[in-house]
């Protein structure tokens, strides 16, 4: 039996309470009908027209993001725009489309938690918690620790194959041993202090400020910018497999699909490319 769009919502709020977004932030049922039946969703991180192209042509009714579609009032809605063009398509082919953005990155088993898992990070907890909250699994960003200390290099070769990356950028003193790490999906260059004032070795996130690089080089802390995307990426393997759990319960039937085409957004040059 195919389930609901407000029973799949009941499920993501089991999985990343929706009240705990912050108050700036737009989750939930964005596009759609509660009460239309969903047979298949496709999992994504940004709601691109790319993405819901993808949807579409994989057979999806139903598109949850991580990045809200609509995420200020819109004063107006021009077609001919990629936002416009978003809305527009995916109201004429009646695309569903539901964000958990804030929530899941606060969820006691979200974001950070993902990338900490594939780190092989132990007894985790939130860098920020909410308060007041009865679970104490949530707050945003992760630190926790390894059994036994790892060499620099040893932990930066766990980094690259958890994050499929390459290269990524460091600042400050880098440490000769990592036990102890912090992180965050996403951006979360705000939590650099709270990491290292709890003792982090090192703290993995995204989009890190220049000052608080700056302050990290004073302090000597090491800090590590995975970029928004690679960070990110991991937690929809966890979404999809905790969606799966929560259907399955219900009795109901619904096809989790994760992107296939959604790529990171920034290139690598050098200038030997040129």
């Amino acid at each position: 039996m195919a389930i609901k769009i407000i029973e799949l919502l009941n499920s993501l709020d089991k999985i990343a309470p929706f009240g705990l977004a912050e108050s700036w932030d737009n989750v939930g049922l964005l596009i759609g009908d509660r009460q239309r039946e969903s047979r298949s969703v496709l999992l994504g991180l940004d709601p691109t027209l790319s993405l819901l192209e993808e949807a579409i042509s994989r057979g999806a009714d139903t598109l949850i993001t991580h990045h809200p579609c609509i995420f200020r009032p819109l004063p107006f809605v021009h077609t001919n725009s990629p936002d416009g063009a978003f809305l527009e398509l995916a109201l004429a082919e009646k695309i569903n489309v539901i964000a958990c953005h804030t929530n899941f990155d606060s969820a006691a088993l979200g974001v950070s938690d993902a990338l900490a898992m594939l780190l092989g990070l132990k007894e985790l907890a939130p860098l920020r918690r909410i308060s007041p909250v009865e679970d104490k699994n949530q707050g945003l960003g992760r630190i926790g620790s390894y059994a036994s200390p790892l060499s620099f290099e040893e932990f930066m070769r766990q980094v690259f194959t958890a994050l499929d990356l390459k290269n990524v950028m460091l600042a400050g003193k880098l440490p000769e041993v990592v036990q102890t790490v912090a992180l965050c999906g996403g951006s979360g260059s705000d939590l650099t202090e709270e990491a290292f004032s709890q003792g982090a070795d090192v703290y993995l996130s995204a989009e890190i400020k220049h000052s608080t690089a700056r302050w990290a080089e004073e302090v000597g802390f090491c800090v590590i910018d995975g970029s928004h995307y690679a960070t990110e990426r991991p937690a929809l393997a966890l979404l999809e497999k905790q969606l799966e759990a929560q259907v399955s319960a219900s009795g109901r039937e619904l096809q989790i699909l994760q992107s296939e085409s959604e790529k990171p957004v920034f290139t690598t040059f050098n200038k030997n490319d040129f």
